[in-house]
């Protein structure tokens, strides 16, 4: 879903708009026409027409998060070509409909001031299960009391990242259901990772996102994960927010073009939603334990934070939630992170919350809290961009995700307190080596000095916007981008260099749209050039039947075969029987 926007870049570039217009209608035609495969039945994007797939998700017809706002977008797109935001509407009713969960029974036992048991990240997955330990000092979560006030209930408003959509594994957690089987018809929420930083896709073990030990073994999958005295029937959801963010950014737009074309009241009542959405992505600005933030190790000695020291105000990685789904037994916990990553900042997200009147949440600190974002994530940006103009993975307030005790050379310059780290969260690959988390992100920082004008995001994208113009490579109607790259040394020294390069379509687009807003605000001619360059090499080389296409090599193709690693002497079941 990545490529879909991609035509519409004239749109803000005005690199001859009527071509690329029309390329963006012929290629949104191919994606809604029923027989190529990009929607289920009812409608919910697939994350690929393919079923075979080797990204976050183990299988084509799952769905992410992801996956729905990049079609909320392109429905906002359509809006601005058309004049017709009925579809803008629609998918917003799918994201609503089927990502975020109905089934949340518990959230009203939730106690702020005991956010959630404390249980360590661990190295690699053949460490766990992972102890809970209340002995480690927790925060008080801020956000509870002000969203409860302000929607009248306890339920998120957030969408659960990843979706079995044809309900392949079978668990059948269906909206208001706990694992209704393999009979069960409609997609189906369930979760992967959950075992450290080495569990890569091939060495998850796909989970449901509410247990109540039909399947697994005796106590259902929750003991591959957590060591604990005694387990419950339980729900477990996760936010990717960076996919509510991009949501978010999606609803702004239509705002702003449907404002253009008299039709914003055809999406006042979606804008509402895109608020609330909002409002929930604020537990991705907090710590995971709602410690504070700042020097804060070791676990046993960094305390609880009370209001917002716990907040770091950067999107990050997930955050998530869940509860007893047994009405007997009444608790209910919360998570931040305390890892932000720079691909996943969105500062149009965060400057249309703060600052777009049909926009701003009703939560009574949430513009605060928004237009601190903000900032900090520009500041984040100027924190991690190298000399050549790149930006170096992110930040942690929590070393090793179990507030260890950081290299000594990562205590010299921190980010407000906080460390320093070259593949935040993940290292299976390591999640800063993907070319792609550049434009990625840079795009969105894009937008937002498109549509503020912002004099510093113009500096840190000139930059950036410099060095990737000085290093796609062109050879007639093809085109050759980083692939991999690779990071040595700290801040403010860290060094990049481009390992592999390749023609991953996706990265192209974004830094296509990244160098087209640039230039549309800048005037950089030679932005201008490139992101035309890029679009036609894409359209005239890539494009077949239903979309566009590129063969891959991968080495990570060879683990297929890779044994995933299953605690000495546990056993269970699939829904399958496997």
């Amino acid at each position: 879903m990545k490529v879909l926007a991609i035509f519409a870049i004239a749109l803000v570039a005005g690199i001859n708009a009527g071509t690329y217009t029309d390329r963006f209608l012929e290629q949104y035609n191919k994606i809604k026409s029923a027989g190529n495969g990009y929607f289920s039945k009812e409608g919910v994007p697939y994350h690929s027409v393919e079923t075979l797939i080797v990204e976050a998700p183990d299988q084509g017809h799952e769905t992410t998060s992801e996956a729905v706002s990049y079609y909320v977008w392109l429905e906002a797109l359509y809006g601005a070509i058309e004049g017709d935001f009925s579809g803008f509407n629609n998918a917003w009713d799918i994201l609503e409909k089927y990502t975020i969960p109905s089934l949340q029974s518990s959230n009203s036992e939730y106690d702020p001031s005991k956010p959630a048991t404390y249980q360590a990240e661990l190295d690699d997955p053949s460490q766990y299960p992972s102890q809970i330990d209340s002995s480690v000092p927790v925060g008080q979560d801020p956000l509870y009391d002000e969203l409860k006030n302000a929607y009248g209930n306890s339920d998120f408003y957030s969408m659960h990242w990843l979706l079995d959509v044809d309900n392949v594994y079978g668990f059948g957690n269906v909206q208001g259901q706990c694992e209704a089987g393999p009979s069960a018809s409609g997609p189906s929420l369930y979760n992967n990772y959950q075992r450290g930083p080495q569990e890569s896709v091939w060495r998850t073990i796909p989970q449901p996102s509410c247990d109540q030990f039909t399947y697994g073994g005796t106590n259902g999958f929750l003991d591959l994960f957590t060591k604990d005295n005694e387990y419950a029937h339980q729900y477990k959801y996760t936010a990717a927010p960076d996919a509510d963010a991009r949501a978010v950014q999606a609803a702004y737009w239509a705002n702003v073009w449907a404002s253009e074309k008299g039709s914003q009241g055809s999406i006042s009542s979606t804008l509402t939603k895109a608020s609330k959405l909002g409002d929930y992505l604020r537990y991705s600005l907090f710590d995971k334990y709602f410690k504070k933030i700042g020097d804060c190790y070791p676990a046993s000695g960094c305390a609880g934070g009370s209001g917002k020291e716990s907040a770091h105000y950067l999107i990050n990685w997930y955050f998530a939630w869940g509860g007893s789904y047994n009405a007997q037994y009444g608790w209910s916990w919360r998570i931040g992170d305390g890892a932000s990553h720079f691909g996943y900042q969105n500062p149009l997200a965060a400057y249309a919350l703060a600052n777009d009147a049909s926009l701003k949440p009703k939560g009574a600190t949430a513009v605060d809290d928004w237009t601190k974002s903000l900032e900090r994530q520009i500041e984040l940006y100027e924190y991690l961009q190298t000399a050549a103009g790149p930006f170096s993975g992110g930040v942690t307030n929590s070393w090793k995700g179990h507030y260890d005790t950081p290299d000594s050379d990562l205590l010299n310059d921190t980010f407000h307190g906080m460390f320093y780290d070259w593949e935040p969260v993940y290292h299976d690959p390591p999640s800063n080596r993907w070319y792609g988390m550049q434009p990625w992100s840079a795009d969105r920082l894009a937008q937002y000095y498109y549509a503020s004008g912002d004099s510093k995001a113009q500096s840190i994208l000139k930059k950036w916007v410099d060095w990737v113009d000085g290093v796609i490579q062109f050879n007639g109607d093809d085109f050759e981008i980083p692939g991999n790259l690779g990071w040595t040394g700290d801040p403010p020294n860290v060094q990049v260099t481009i390992d592999t390069y390749s023609r991953d379509l996706g990265a192209a687009s974004a830094t296509a749209r990244t160098l087209a807003y640039y230039a549309a605000k800048s005037g950089d001619s030679n932005a201008k050039a490139t992101a035309k360059k890029l679009l036609d090499a894409i359209y005239t080389t890539y494009k077949d039947d239903i979309g566009f296409s590129v063969e891959e090599e991968r080495d990570d193709y060879s683990r297929f075969n890779e044994k995933v690693y299953v605690p000495s002497g546990w056993t269970g079941t699939y829904p399958n029987g496997d």
